[in-house]
């Protein structure tokens, strides 16, 4: 099961509260503004700033 578009139209940043965007493997949701990806655990985005991981440019 996919993530379904009502829910990523509600998710937001927890740091920032900026919009996330859905990588094209689903495996995590990534925040341009903060650059942190938030992964995605059995269908089910971790929304926590601490389970976050930077990413690189």
């Amino acid at each position: 099961m996919a993530l379904s578009r009502e829910l990523l139209a509600v998710l937001a940043c927890p740091g920032c509260r900026g919009e996330v965007r859905l990588l094209e493997d689903e495996s995590g949701l990534v925040c341009p503004a903060c650059r942190l990806k938030y992964p995605v655990r059995d269908d089910i985005p971790v929304m926590l700033v601490d389970e976050a991981e930077e990413i690189g440019e």
